[in-house]
This record gives C-alpha cells, sequence and structure tokens, in this order.
C-alpha cells in the first residue's frame, strides 16, 4: 500500500508501520485472498442493489438514481480517540441548541454582541413564526450530524454542523450489516462497539419530547416528500426501523386541534413528527402557500403544542456557515469553556477585507455558499481550472456575503480496497447524534464518506464519492 506524504494517514505511519487501532485488522487483512475480497465487494454491490439502497446524483445527464459506492475496509477509531471526538460532539450540540433556543427567545448572544444581528436578521433560515415560542422539553435540534475531518494524530476539525434534517445514517447501519453478514469472523476477533440501537434509540428519543397534549405511549411518524426524493429510502428505512408510520403530506390533516393521520381504521393522532422536508415546505399556511408536501395548519398545532415536530422549524440557522464561523464564541457563551473541537479557519466573504483576500487567493482556497449543502455550489481552487475560477469569481463580487471561504484542508486518508490491495484516500466522518430532555446520545462511528478518486477531496455521495463503515473498538 502507497501512503500520501502530505496526508496524515489512519493505518499507516511515515516508517511503514501500522497505526495500533488498525493492527488486528491488518493481520486478518494479510491473511485473505485476494480473491475472496474481490468477490466480497461485487457480493456487497449486489447486496446493495438488492435492497434498493440508492442515492440521487443530481447535475449528472443521466440524474438517475444510483448506488452509492461501498468500501468493504472499514475505517478504525480506538476507543481514546472516540472519547475525545464524542466529549468534543457533546459540547458542541448542547450549545447550538441553546445557541437556537436563545435566537428565537431573548436573543443574548446577539445583544452581547457575540454574534452580529445582521446575520440572523437577514438569514434566509431563521424562521420569524418561532420566536417566543420554546418546543416540547426546550429540544430544537432533535438529530443532528456534525461533519468531522481529521487533519493529524489528534488534530480533528467540525466541517459543518448539521441541524436541519440531517441524512446518512441509514448508510452508516446497512454498511455495518454488511460488514456483518460478510466477515463475521471479523467482529469475533476485533472488538467494536455497535451501532444496530440506532434506530430504537431515536424513537426513545423522539418519545421524550412527546408535545404537553399527549397521553399514553406517544405516536411517532416519519413525514417524507415521497419515492422521488433523493433519500427516500432512509425514510422508509427508519420508519420501518422505529416501528414507526411513514407518512406524506397528504396523509396529515388538523383534527380537534392536533395533527392525525390517515389510517384504514380512520384517522389516528400524531404526538411526535419526524419530519425529513425542509421548513419552506412545512405549512402552506406559514410558509410557501404553493407547497403541495406539508400539512396546512401544523404550525398552529405545533405552537399550540398539540404535536413535536424534529427537527424544529428554524433550527436550521445553526447549518448557516457564517454562523458556523462564529461556533468558537458561540460554544464558549452557552458553555462556558473554550471549543473542544475547533473549527477550520474562516473567511467571511461579506467582510471587505476577507472579501480582498479570498479574491486574491481562490486558487489556493475551498468557498462555499452559506446555506449550501451537499457539495453544490462550491469552488475547491486547487482543482478548478482558470475558466471555473474566473466564472466563480463573477459570482462572488455580485454577492459577496453569499459565501465563506476556507484553507485547503490535507483530509486524513484511509485505505480503500482496489485491484492492487489497499490504497489511501481521503475521507470525513459524520457523527449522528440524538437530544432529548434526558441528554444527548451519540452513536460510537458514524457514517464515513470517502473520495474514491486518488487526489481527490470531495467525499459526497451527491458527488460520486462512497461510504464506509466506521469502527469505535471498545476499551
Amino acid at each position: 500500500m502507497t501512503t500520501n506524504a502530505k496526508s496524515f494517514d489512519e493505518m499507516i505511519r511515515p516508517d511503514g508501520s501500522v497505526t495500533p487501532p488498525y493492527a488486528a485488522y491488518d493481520a486478518w487483512f494479510k491473511c485473505q485472498d485476494p480473491a475472496r475480497l474481490e468477490s466480497k465487494a461485487e457480493e456487497a454491490e449486489a447486496f446493495f442493489r438488492r435492497t434498493g439502497i440508492t442515492f440521487n446524483v443530481y447535475g449528472q445527464s443521466e440524474a438517475q438514481e444510483r448506488l452509492i459506492p461501498f468500501d468493504l475496509v472499514p475505517r478504525i477509531l480506538s476507543h481514546r480517540e472516540w472519547a475525545k471526538l464524542s466529549k468534543g460532539i457533546d459540547q458542541r450540540v448542547r450549545a447550538i441548541n441553546a445557541f437556537i433556543w436563545d435566537i428565537y427567545n431573548r436573543q443574548e448572544i446577539l445583544r452581547a454582541g457575540r454574534v452580529p444581528k445582521e446575520l440572523i436578521a437577514h438569514n434566509e433560515a431563521f424562521v420569524p413564526q418561532m420566536m417566543g415560542f420554546t418546543p416540547p422539553g426546550k429540544v430544537y435540534t432533535h438529530i443532528v450530524g456534525t461533519d468531522i475531518v481529521r487533519t493529524g494524530e489528534g488534530d480533528f476539525f467540525v466541517l459543518e454542523d448539521n441541524a436541519r434534517t440531517p441524512s446518512g445514517v441509514s448508510y452508516m447501519l446497512e454498511n455495518r450489516e454488511t460488514m456483518l453478514q460478510m466477515f463475521p469472523e471479523l467482529f469475533s476477533q476485533i472488538r467494536v462497539q455497535p451501532v444496530s440501537d440506532y434506530p430504537k434509540n431515536l424513537r426513545r428519543s423522539l418519545s421524550a419530547c412527546a408535545p404537553q397534549a399527549c397521553s399514553g405511549k406517544p405516536t411517532v411518524a416519519v413525514l417524507t416528500p415521497g419515492i422521488h426524493n433523493s433519500a427516500y429510502f432512509e425514510h422508509s428505512f427508519l420508519a420501518d426501523q422505529m416501528g414507526a408510520e411513514l407518512v406524506e403530506g397528504h396523509d396529515l390533516r388538523v383534527v380537534d386541534g392536533r395533527i392525525a393521520m390517515r389510517t384504514t381504521k380512520g384517522y389516528r393522532v400524531i404526538d411526535v413528527l419526524y419530519r425529513r422536508i425542509d421548513d419552506d415546505f412545512l405549512d402552506p399556511l406559514s410558509f410557501n402557500p404553493d407547497s403541495m408536501l406539508g400539512v396546512p395548519g401544523i404550525m398552529d398545532v405545533y405552537r399550540a403544542g398539540g404535536i413535536t415536530i424534529a427537527n424544529a422549524p428554524g433550527a436550521g440557522i445553526a447549518d448557516d456557515k457564517a454562523i458556523y464561523s462564529y461556533m468558537p464564541e458561540i460554544v464558549e457563551f452557552y458553555t462556558g469553556e473554550k471549543a473542544i473541537l475547533k473549527n477550520v479557519e474562516t473567511h467571511r466573504c461579506a467582510e471587505p477585507e476577507a472579501l480582498q483576500y479570498v479574491l486574491d487567493n481562490l486558487a489556493e482556497l475551498v468557498v462555499k455558499e452559506v446555506h449550501g449543502s451537499g457539495g453544490y455550489g462550491m469552488l475547491v481552487g486547487p482543482a478548478a481550472s482558470k475558466k471555473e475560477i474566473a466564472d466563480f469569481r463573477k459570482k462572488l463580487e455580485a454577492r459577496p456575503g453569499n459565501y465563506i471561504a476556507q484553507p485547503t484542508l490535507s483530509l486524513s486518508t484511509v485505505p480503500i480496497f482496489v485491484d492492487q490491495g489497499l490504497a489511501p484516500r481521503h475521507v470525513d466522518l459524520r457523527p449522528f447524534v440524538l437530544v432529548s430532555p434526558q441528554g444527548v446520545n451519540i452513536t460510537p462511528g458514524g457514517l464515513t464518506r470517502v473520495a474514491l478518486t486518488e487526489g481527490s477531496l470531495v467525499v459526497n455521495s451527491s458527488q460520486g464519492g462512497g461510504t464506509k463503515d466506521t469502527w469505535v473498538l471498545e476499551d
């Protein structure tokens, strides 16, 4: 296996020795017949195709559902590494939830001048209808996906926060299930922390946030835009795994001040709605009047305590990449502690000096839209052509406040299985976090996304990246 001298490799040290987390796996791998592994890779692809684990890759000529490539070499983290990471994630998620409550209530952080008022007032993710309202249990971010990258032995950075409708957890679960089926002997030799209880924990966490009007065991449902949505597989998968109903907007209506779903025995009240549609489409009476995906009147029922919506409308304010640049201050403001997990250095293009720096160094920077996601609408300077940089320069000069810029990080690499054996590829990590009045629950591991093209830093599934199982070792 070759290593990338410029990047930290999580398996192979510069001297060629294997790092401790990978030692047992490396010993197993060296005893394997390459033909068997190749056969297992094909078997995994067939399993994913048969199960229907697909994702829409937009912007391509075919624009059709495609398989997310799965790599059969796990990404392995030691118990000690995970302990540090999870402590930092817990701190950050608690701060984000406190920040969102403050923004929609007292706005103390704005009065203290720690975050500029205009970043909130002119933010398209800000939902005025949430002002003065506190959701059940004071929880806004019931499900959070925190994207983390690594650049060295103990150097972890948060790349972005996903507090709106984070996706990908079904791939984390199916990746593990696939590995258990293909290599059961590995899990008897290496003690790996389980992830299979996520659906049970998700249901328990959502039920703990039931509204005041709920009596008895809470009824939970998952709201999907429908089969044409790129993440529909995940919506149906999670509903099935939780034992919850999968519903669309036309299945729901307001009945006696509650939200009820259509069943074969009439309408049944829902207590907690795990929605997988954006704020704008949630209620045509409160947001986009043309929306056919949401439920007319659901915001009134919500504010009256008749239902819990997860994640809360307006939680997406924390996803904003300009807000992200203030996260060290936000964490300190609400926890009284320095942030355990560092931010990536961020230049706010709305500020004239920062804009000039970015324009002068476009070829070396990564530039992102403040509301962008999925790898769309961004410029990776080192990988862009002169024409792409020139075109992006015009967009940046026209709407500087719409962008932030960051240095190109040398993301860590982990091995993937190729014809020649193992080869390093860049990765990131999305751990999944559940928040309830009982506390914060972090699944040990998460979704590792991998750039399958040699040298590429773009790991997004929507941009052709792949995924792999993430192992957190038992102590």
